[in-house]
């Protein structure tokens, strides 16, 4: 694999450790700030869940700006927003300001779940698509890890030791912010976006260095042919797009009604509830993140060798068994079990959904609507998340916590049949190529 390109995707990937870092820091923090500014269960929730309501906000804009002013730019700027928001959610003096600083930290988390995938798969060949796309789960599971790991060593500095677990992310927003004047254009974004062959044949030569300039003619040629100019945002909502949008909405489902962030927000509570003290729970928050690394480079390692389709089945049965034993544990008061289930649970999420779900949306869109694809299937995921986590509290106390699980596992059940009939398999196979696979090809206009 030429390094140029690998150092390119890490770079870009950095967003998704951010983001990961971002969305799981306030695990450490949640309690105490409940207590702190004495918020009732619905108000909990809002704060908890602000950052998740920026994040579908972010997605459900992000393909505008990654279109408009190209993927680099938008990178960049990400960068600037996470660290606003860490600043701004550790210096906050009350609950308001605390909410619209996390909202501005969701906004970046939203767009960087468009971006970074898409520009990620758009300067990959075929044959290290997967690995490369998947740097970014790589480094949002690493970011989970590091919040968790940054949340336990700084628990115990004092009264406002929330205000630092929060605040210690502005450090890595501003490294990935400088490192992203280092990266170039995406190939595809010059070339169909802003009409700069030169430019785009120019990036081309720095990704494949060994290409004659017969092939990269070729290559651009087949670039600009896959993507004709009446293709525009406009025709988005079409019959011609309708299976990748589906597939796009639907892989984003599932993936939120796992229960997967509702674990991740909420680890330590749910530990906790096993009969865990406060500082073991979070200790095995930490081996959440532990777990979760660990089978995302084993997910990423299969990812080009088994393929998309497979790793979901494996993930959707490990989901169902884990899920399943978890309600059980609660149901049959085994606690002592429930956090081995949990860290199944992590691991199945790792090898499948977590592994595969930005990198198959990246795949599946023509090039000239990938932004506004990626776009929703980020906005799917993160409007499932926002209302997963806002209702999280109320449900476990409302209703049995076996009974939540259970309906989780039951979800898996109906992930389980979608991949089986309507699933694709996207390994190794050119961005261009899948457009025909898909019934995308033709131009509607």
């Amino acid at each position: 694999m030429n390094p140029r390109l690998f150092l390119w995707a890490l770079t870009s990937a950095l967003a998704g450790f951010l983001f990961g870092f971002d969305t799981v820091v306030i695990s450490g923090a949640e309690q105490t700030i409940q207590k702190l500014w004495d918020l009732e269960p619905g108000m909990h929730g809002i704060a908890m869940a602000s950052a998740l309501y920026g994040t579908v906000l972010g997605a459900l804009l992000g393909g505008w700006p990654t279109d408009r002013f190209g993927r680099r730019a938008t990178l960049l700027w990400i960068g600037v927003l996470y660290f606003v928001s860490a600043v701004g959610s550790a210096l906050a003096p009350e609950v308001y300001s605390f909410i619209l600083a996390r909202f501005i930290g969701g906004v970046g988390v939203g767009i960087s779940t468009v971006a970074a995938p898409l520009y990620i798969s758009e300067i990959s060949p075929p044959q290290h698509r997967g690995r490369l796309a998947g740097m970014f789960q790589f480094n949002i599971v690493f970011g989970i890890l590091i919040a968790f790991l940054s949340n336990a060593l700084l628990a115990g500095v004092g009264q406002h030791a929330w205000r630092w677990m929060l605040g210690v992310e502005a450090f890595p927003a501003l490294l990935y912010t400088v490192l992203c004047f280092s990266i170039p254009e995406s190939p595809r974004w010059l070339l169909t976006r802003k009409n700069d062959r030169a430019a785009g044949l120019a990036v081309l030569r720095l990704i494949e260095p060994t290409a004659s300039e017969t092939q990269l003619q070729a290559d651009a040629e087949t670039i600009v042919a896959a993507s004709p100019e009446r293709a525009t945002a406009g025709h988005f909502w079409t019959r011609r797009l309708r299976v990748p949008i589906l597939l796009a909405f639907l892989i984003a489902f599932f993936n939120q009604l796992s229960g997967i962030n509702a674990v991740l927000y909420f680890a330590p509570r749910i530990f906790e509830m096993t009969g865990l003290g406060a500082s073991a729970a979070l200790l095995q928050s930490v081996g959440i993140g532990v777990t979760n690394l660990v089978f995302t480079f084993v997910g990423l390692w299969l990812i080009d060798r088994l393929g998309r389709r497979t790793l979901l089945y494996i993930g959707s049965v490990g989901y169902i068994l884990s899920l399943g034993m978890v309600a059980w544990g609660f149901f049959t008061a085994h606690f002592s079990l429930i956090p081995v289930w949990i860290f199944a649970f992590i691991a199945a999420h790792a090898v499948g959904q977590g592994a595969v779900i930005w990198v198959f949306i990246a795949e599946i869109f023509p090039n000239r609507q990938r932004a506004e694809g990626q776009a929703l299937g980020s906005f799917t995921h993160w409007m499932f998340a926002a209302l997963l986590t806002t209702l999280f509290p109320k449900l476990v106390t409302a209703f049995h916590p076996g009974h939540v699980f259970l309906f989780f596992s039951f979800m898996m059940v109906l992930q389980l049949l979608w991949v089986r009939f309507m699933v694709p398999e996207t390994k190794g196979v050119p961005l261009e190529d899948m457009q025909r696979r898909l019934g995308t090809a033709d131009d509607p206009a």
